[in-house]
């Protein structure tokens, strides 16, 4: 029996592979058979006669691709909103199709001629007609989305395509009678799989495998219980028989060389409108503004494509370029996102690169007030370690205590308004906070490369720093150690233990004594270590002379613990005269501040180790602030709560022979951070020598 379903197919007289316009072109150019297209695109013609009415609309010579009708537009009711091609390859099948459909009755609607949209390869209804699931990522921009819900009066749910091999969405996903569908996954980022799960339940989701979607299992015709696919595992057929469809297969080869199967081959051309749906759909647009050295310093690259990456698509409105080098270039930017939470998060990522609303856009931030003492609202603004200004009652307020991490507390006070920097636990009931990105931007340079150039010093590009570049950056932090010391700056150090095993100790302990260092942060073991060579000659009981073990030296560190306990602190120990020497000695006789931040793991501790978390992270913020640079010296854990706690603008060495470490601590996404991969002992010996070649003292140039 003929269902009333219809269905547009085009006759492959003119199919070939003629050009690459998808991963299944690659090496298929001219390689399928005609004779074999025509005979399998009989058989599928032949299959869906038996099940449905057929129309078909002539081929045209010169345009290969017309076969795949399902890119020729989208039809709900009598409405038809027509493909707008991506590559120019396909664009002259557009009057054609558009011609069948205004002589066969249907209301024409046409997008702007720069808006791609690829008709029902990218936007398929589910059966049931509630919503219209519509892709985006390769073929087709998600601004076309917000016209089809208008146009055809009913809800569009985005969908990211991120697999190249499945560019339009109905390669990996067909929505099946009864509510089911069958998809692929992998095809789609997280956000989607997110939607697709909360709108289809698990028992009506058929996913299937890699192997299948190779094949183009999901690129099936549905008429009503029969699903016409190209080949399907028994599996998948056993899977589908269980919910009640029968699968017919009709082996489409030549055609899947184009990147084609049986649902691209077919359009369906009614499809009916349930009077009850109505438009809605939640794709949110925003206009941004990005300026400064956009081109040489690559922003505008990195701000494009972290707006693709966090699943949203972009127009570049204006550019304008500055007219030489040293001029700063502006660009305003339209940004979409299929919904305001990943809208949230593309701007998050925006705000950090310096993007602003145009002027006439800007509003002030939303706040929410602390409920709870130590908890933020729901959607607190997360803050980065860039100078921040928030906008409250038409007015740009400059956030303090800038850091990683944290939220952004208002203050009302009698001289105005404070914003500040607050990690949660110190919330206070009465404060506010700034929920959602509304009303938030970040204050970046914009020097263009001849200024970086020309600086006395130019500190490394954000990086890791290979082994034969080490004697290079040693040159230029010594040259940056001796211009802050020589100009009253700060130095804040934070070591590790292995500083001490590697023989860095003694080359620490110079740089403390001659002013190169205004505070130390470590834990318990970098102390003890320190401590037991400078009493007993060794570190974890290896002679740190001859580089043997010690008979007995397992228990050193614990020796040295119990004698600095029964002093009380390192301090009066040294004062006593049992330390004589080392970074510890130092740091006490140069009166040079230190915290030591206990760990479940210490030994001891020493008197001096601050075994209250909260405590220790409170006073490493304090003597983190003003630092002009923090060397971090082999301790990953220490080092990486530091870099949380550092505003941008801080220049940060980071010193670890292991790639991963020095990786992770130097991605804050900062040019002032730069890697080091080397033996920190070595790194510190060379730094040393280095700085004793720099006699003269640093004078600042004036005018």
């Amino acid at each position: 029996m003929t269902s009333q379903i219809r269905f547009l197919m085009c006759p492959p007289n003119h199919y070939d592979v003629d050009y690459v316009i998808n991963p299944w072109m690659e090496g298929n150019i001219h390689k399928s058979s005609q004779e074999r297209a025509v005979e399998q695109w009989d058989k599928l013609h032949h299959v869906l006669k038996e099940h449905a009415i057929v129309d078909i609309v002539p081929a045209q010579k010169g345009w290969p691709d017309m076969v795949f009708t399902a890119n020729a537009g989208l039809v709900l009711g009598k409405t038809v909103v027509l493909s707008r091609f991506l590559h120019k390859e396909r664009q002259g099948e557009e009057p054609y199709f558009k011609q069948w459909f205004e002589e066969n009755g249907y209301t024409v609607h046409e997008l702007p001629k720069d808006l791609p949209f690829e008709g029902a390869g990218d936007a398929l209804l589910d059966r049931e007609g509630r919503w219209l699931w519509a892709g985006y990522g390769f073929r087709t921009e998600l601004d076309s989305h917000p016209y089809l819900a208008k146009w055809l009066d009913i809800e569009v749910l985005s969908l990211r395509l991120i697999d190249e091999r499945f560019y339009h969405l109905d390669t990996c996903f067909c929505p099946l009678a009864n509510g089911y569908l069958l998809y692929y996954p992998p095809a789609f980022d997280s956000y989607s799989n997110r939607l697709i799960e909360m709108r289809v339940s698990q028992e009506k989701r058929i996913a299937i495998t890699e192997a299948d979607a190779v094949h183009f299992a999901c690129n099936a015709v549905n008429v009503d219980s029969i699903v016409v696919m190209n080949k399907a595992s028994e599996r998948l057929k056993a899977r589908l028989a269980e919910v009640g469809f029968r699968v017919l297969e009709t082996p489409l080869t030549e055609f899947l060389k184009a990147g084609g199967a049986a649902k691209c081959l077919t359009l369906r051309v009614t499809e009916p409108v349930r009077e009850e749906v109505h438009a809605n759909v939640s794709v949110e647009s925003r206009v941004f503004t990005l300026e400064g050295h956009l081109l040489d310093s690559g922003l505008i690259n990195r701000a494009l494509d972290l707006i693709v990456d966090n699943g949203g698509s972009f127009q570049v409105l204006n550019f304008s370029l500055g007219e030489q080098r040293q001029s700063t270039s502006a660009a305003e930017v339209k940004v979409s996102a299929p919904s305001h939470e990943v809208m949230e998060s593309i701007i998050s990522h925006l705000i950090d690169l310096g993007a602003v609303d145009l002027p006439q856009d800007e509003r002030d931030a939303k706040l929410e007030p602390v409920t709870q003492a130590g908890v933020a609202p729901d959607d607190f603004y997360v803050s980065t370690i860039y100078p921040t200004e928030v906008r409250i009652n038409g007015e740009w307020v400059k956030v303090q205590n800038q850091r990683m991490d944290g939220a952004i507390a208002i203050t009302r006070t009698p001289k105005g308004i404070l914003a500040k920097c607050k990690i949660l636990r110190d919330l206070e009931v009465g404060e506010e906070v700034v929920v959602d990105v509304l009303g938030i931007r970040t204050i970046r340079k914009t020097e263009s490369r001849e200024q970086r150039n020309a600086q006395e010093f130019s500190f490394m590009s954000a990086g890791v720093s290979s082994e034969r570049r080490v004697e290079l950056v040693v040159e230029q932090v010594a040259w940056e150690l001796r211009k802050i010391r020589d100009g009253g700056g700060k130095v804040v150090v934070t070591a590790g233990p292995v500083v001490i095993h590697t023989g860095g100790g003694e080359h620490l302990s110079q740089l403390i004594r001659e002013g190169y260092v205004q505070a130390l942060l470590g834990g318990n073991a970098i102390a003890v270590h320190d401590i037991e060579q400078a009493m007993m000659g060794t570190s974890l009981g290896v002679d740190m002379k001859r580089g043997v073990a010690v008979r007995g030296g397992h228990r050193h560190h614990l020796k040295v613990i119990n004698t600095i306990r029964r002093y009380g602190s390192i301090a009066k120990a040294v004062e006593a005269g049992i330390i004589q020497s080392g970074v510890m000695y130092e740091c006490v006789r140069n009166q040079i501040p230190f915290c030591l931040a206990g760990s479940i793991r210490d030994d001891g501790p020493l008197p001096d180790t601050e075994m209250n978390l909260i405590t220790a992270q409170t006073e490493y913020a304090r003597l983190l602030k003003g630092a002009d640079m923090i060397l971090m010296l082999s301790s990953m854990l220490h080092s990486i709560g530091v870099g949380n706690m550092t505003p941008a603008g801080v220049k940060m060495v980071c010193v670890d022979i292991n790639p991963a470490v020095v990786t992770k601590l130097s991605d804050r996404g900062s040019i002032e951070s730069v890697g080091v991969v080397t033996d920190v002992g070595l790194f510190l010996s060379l730094l040393v020598q280095q700085l004793q070649k720099l006699t003269s003292p640093y004078i600042a140039k004036v005018g």
